[in-house]
């Protein structure tokens, strides 16, 4: 097995809520009012859709808002990970990610763990540069029951309600994430930031037309099958928790890239400018190691 290669959930397609477009000769993310569903493949119009996205709309030309959803893992960890990430804007490489305690940096002399004290208090994200960023991994139908749809996001609004609808599933189903019968939903909320336009996050809620007693009666059906049929849920959480851990990063460099256009827009709010790159950020990133490491002998 190859050593510090992070072993993610295998990926069959993604979800969006935005897309990229084309404007004065720059590549720029949109956002959307509904979800996209499409492969892993790109063209020189953006992602081709997933043969999934026209099977869940209801209708020809209808918005997708929401999408009939299974998670892999019974640990919301696992099916959601967020994290503050920054990422080398000319190689899509990731630089270092954090939770706001402890962050993984890459540095010329390897991959360091040092504090993190969140992208308002550290120098290294100054040009907001760095931000939080989620990833949630689920299915979509019953064909590929360990493959899985991403839907990226450096939304705070879908990152804490993700977040806190995984905990309370989790808690009130007795740990039966995987076997719920769930569904991602897309909302819409103004506020002054907004200046009362609507902005739009991802949601998570038992499946439509379903009470919380079904689903959680439906969920207890399912992994009780599925312990008859020697499927060990806790050992596929116990993989993945290993795979993730045996990486220092998530995204590879070539994930990065894409991950960086989408949603590390050049210019978006940046007042310093433009990153120099991998090797400016590098060498600042050694200083602070060493500004660290002298604090902490003091």
């Amino acid at each position: 097995m190859l050593k510090g290669l992070a072993l993610t959930p295998p990926v069959i397609g993604r979800i969006a809520i935005g897309k990229i477009i084309v404007k004065d000769g720059k590549r720029l993310p949109e956002k959307d009012d509904e979800f996209t569903v499409t492969s892993q493949v790109q063209n020189r119009d953006g992602w081709v859709n997933h043969p999934l996205d026209a099977t869940l709309r209801k209708d020809a030309g209808a918005k997708l808002r929401s999408i009939p959803v299974r998670l892999l893992f019974d640990d919301p960890d696992l099916n959601l990970r967020a994290s503050y990430s920054l990422f080398d804007r000319g190689t899509g490489r990731p630089l270092c990610v954090g939770n706001g305690e402890t962050c993984r940096r890459a540095t010329t002399s390897g991959i360091q763990t040092l504090p993190c004290p969140s992208p308002e208090a550290c120098d290294l994200a100054l040009g907001g540069y760095c931000k939080p960023y989620g990833r949630l991994n689920v299915r979509i139908g019953d064909d590929d029951e360990l493959g899985s749809f991403v839907f990226r996001t450096t939304g705070f609004n879908s990152i804490r309600t993700l977040s806190t609808r995984l905990k309370y599933f989790h808690a009130v189903s007795g740990g039966l994430l995987s076997t719920l019968p769930l569904e991602l939903r897309l909302r819409g909320k103004s506020t002054t930031q907004s200046h009362r336009s609507a902005i739009y996050y991802v949601d998570l809620t038992v499946r439509t037309g379903m009470t919380m007693n079904e689903a959680l009666s439906a969920a207890r059906l399912q992994s009780a099958e599925r312990n008859v049929m020697g499927f060990d849920q806790v050992a596929l959480d116990a993989a993945a928790r290993q795979g993730f851990a045996d990486g220092a990063f998530e995204e590879s460099e070539e994930e990065g890239a894409a991950v960086v256009e989408e949603f590390y827009p050049e210019g978006s709010d940046a007042p310093l400018g433009k990153p120099a790159g991998l090797v400016a950020k590098v060498a600042l990133a050694d200083k602070l190691s060493q500004k660290a490491a002298l604090l902490k002998v003091a």
